[in-house]
């Protein structure tokens, strides 16, 4: 056994750092476990979308890091990782405080890179926390007030222009929303939803270029023409400069102007600089592993989510990747701790998922079957729903949102706002119920099998929360 003289230390309390806080607090795990994060609140990445529509409220995707912890013998601290001291086994936060450990997990993620791009850092607005996506609704509510009142059609037209620059999952998953949930906020307001533009600029020729979800090109084209307002794409372009009221770019060889008065960047992430300066070997960006996704030359440190890769075995940077990793390094440092060797991590990608618009997602099951439309925003909505941390908050997220969903309770919006009829409101009732009944059936006539294939969605974990099986 080893001495707990030192807590082991989380650094980062995204997916990864906080799964292995939690699952090593519901451990026989003898060691203090320190978790360390700048911010007081854990964002729920996947579910920014509907923070920022108001499909689901702040407690439920936001919630603060003390409430989630609430009951464990994991320590919170708010504080900002300065350095890393590999050799010496020592973390330095804040002003000149120090934190010695026996184990070290590094999970910082990433960060918002705009690319050198003049302007970016000053003018556009991120997207990749609880925090930006509080500040990105209150911007564009400000933006549809300010162009109800002017009669400037010309300034009406800027303010009513939103930029997003990039056309990978974020960036599309953003277009589709707005193109969706801005004509209904204007239409509150008595503007006219047509004014409203969405324009998604690229760099490359095409959406999704290079990324796991490459094979969802045509659904999500489709998804970005059929919305309230179709999204317009300005593809094959260089950003040059992003003003306060506009992005500057080339496009075959001339420098041209496009006025918006919001701009969103969505254009890429880049490793955390701390993770950088470590004598380790990193590959474009993210720290090597070994397959029990320790550091090679440090056991002791383990390394996981954005910040990581196994060379041999590498994964995509999304959170059912650093959900699993989280439970499984809180795994192997208990069998560390009991003088056991590690186990390789084997993470299971059950598939991609993407919302293309309000209530509307697609679902690819195993890289397989594709589920569209309504039913598929529900397998969106539950399979990361069954990620929340804490099970009580889990139980309490996941019945809220199911009663909201069947009922249409406290729904601020629905396609009905603008111009659709309360029997096609009964349709979306039926539909859910359907979703419902249908794994109820399934559930009471084979439970094992239903338990085995569909455990990864989070169906029979909702569904027990609400319908307990009989016995």
């Amino acid at each position: 056994m080893q001495q707990a003289s030192h807590p082991t230390l989380i650094l980062g309390g995204g997916f990864a750092g906080l799964f292995t806080a939690l699952h090593l607090s519901q451990q026989n795990y003898s060691h203090p476990i320190i978790l360390i994060e700048q911010r007081d609140r854990f964002s729920f990445k996947p579910l920014l979308y509907e923070l920022l529509s108001g499909e689901l409220h702040s407690e439920q995707v936001y919630p603060r890091y003390k409430e989630l912890l609430a009951g464990s013998n994991v320590t919170f601290v708010q504080d900002t990782v300065q350095s890393i001291d590999l050799h010496q086994r020592q973390v330095g936060v804040g002003v000149g405080n120090l934190f010695n450990y026996n184990n070290l997990v590094l999970a910082l993620g990433s960060k918002t890179t705009y690319l050198n791009t003049p302007g970016a850092a000053e003018y556009a607005m991120a997207f990749t926390s609880g925090e930006q996506a509080i500040a990105l609704r209150k911007h564009l509510r400000h933006r549809l007030h300010q162009a109800i009142q002017t009669q400037d059609s010309a300034r009406r037209r800027l303010l009513l222009t939103v930029a997003i620059i990039g056309a990978g999952p974020a960036g599309i998953e953003l277009a589709c929303t707005l193109a969706d949930l801005l004509p209904i906020w204007y239409d509150e307001l008595g503007g006219d939803a047509n004014e409203i533009r969405v324009m998604l600029v690229n760099r490359s020729k095409e959406i999704l270029k290079g990324d796991v979800n490459s094979h969802l090109r045509c659904t999500a084209q489709r998804a970005l023409k059929g919305r309230v307002i179709p999204v317009d794409f300005l593809f094959d372009v260089t950003v040059t400069q992003i003003q306060a009221n506009g992005v500057e770019y080339r496009q075959h060889d001339q420098t041209q102007f496009l006025p918006a008065g919001t701009i969103a960047w969505t254009a890429g992430t880049a490793a955390n600089p701390l993770l950088m300066e470590l004598p380790v070997p990193n590959h474009q960006g993210r720290l090597l592993v070994t397959p029990t996704l320790q550091l090679p030359n440090f056991p002791e440190v383990f390394a996981a989510g954005d910040c990581a890769t196994d060379s041999d075995n590498p994964q995509p940077p999304t959170a059912q990747v650093a959900y699993q990793q989280g439970i499984a390094i809180a795994q192997n440092l208990q069998r560390l701790q009991e003088s056991k060797p590690g186990i390789p991590v084997q993470v299971q990608m059950r598939g991609t998922l993407m919302k293309l618009g309000l209530n509307e997602s697609v679902a690819n099951l195993f890289n397989k079957v594709q589920i569209k439309g309504q039913p598929g925003h529900y397998i969106r909505e539950a399979t990361y729903l069954q990620l929340l941390p804490n099970a009580a908050h889990n139980r309490k997220v996941t019945t809220e949102w199911l009663t909201d969903e069947i009922f249409q309770r406290d729904r601020p919006f629905t396609h009905m706002q603008l111009g659709q009829t309360p029997w096609l409101s009964g349709i979306a009732t039926v539909a859910a119920g359907f979703i419902l009944a249908t794994p109820l059936a399934w559930r009471a006539a084979q439970p094992t099998q239903f338990q085995q294939n569909l455990s990864w969605t989070g169906i029979p974990t909702l569904l027990n929360h609400l319908t307990p099986p009989t016995r």
